[in-house]
């Protein structure tokens, strides 16, 4: 992993494109190798998940964690709605177009990544 990245690296740096230390984390999946992997002498932090594009990657590799907050979020957000869910003044078929704009997309935010 180590030559990998310093490939990467290199090859960045050619073009003019620098990796952030600051930024960079390493997720270990499916091995038992615990070296560390440094970027130009400082050593980058292992972590158990992360948020990429808004979903939760985990070392795993399993949608669980990220399901969890999705429907939490979406939850969130129909709460939020109260007033219109209890609304008499709209239809029916106004409620489902709102439903569908403001909760289905939190629901489904970043599900293709």
């Amino acid at each position: 992993m180590q030559e990998k990245l310093t490939g990467v690296a290199a090859a960045s740096e050619a073009v003019g494109l620098n990796i952030h230390k600051g930024k960079s984390r390493i997720l270990r999946y499916n091995t038992t190798c615990n070296n560390g992997i440094t970027l130009d002498g400082d050593a980058l932090k292992d972590v158990k998940s992360f948020t990429y594009l808004g979903s939760i990657i985990d070392e795993h590799f399993g949608s669980d964690a990220d399901m969890k907050v999705r429907i939490g979020k979406a939850g969130a957000a129909f709460l939020q709605l109260k007033d219109i869910w209890n609304s008499k003044q709209l239809s029916t078929n106004t409620k489902v177009i709102i439903f569908n704009t403001n909760v289905k997309i939190v629901l489904l935010y970043g599900a293709e990544t």
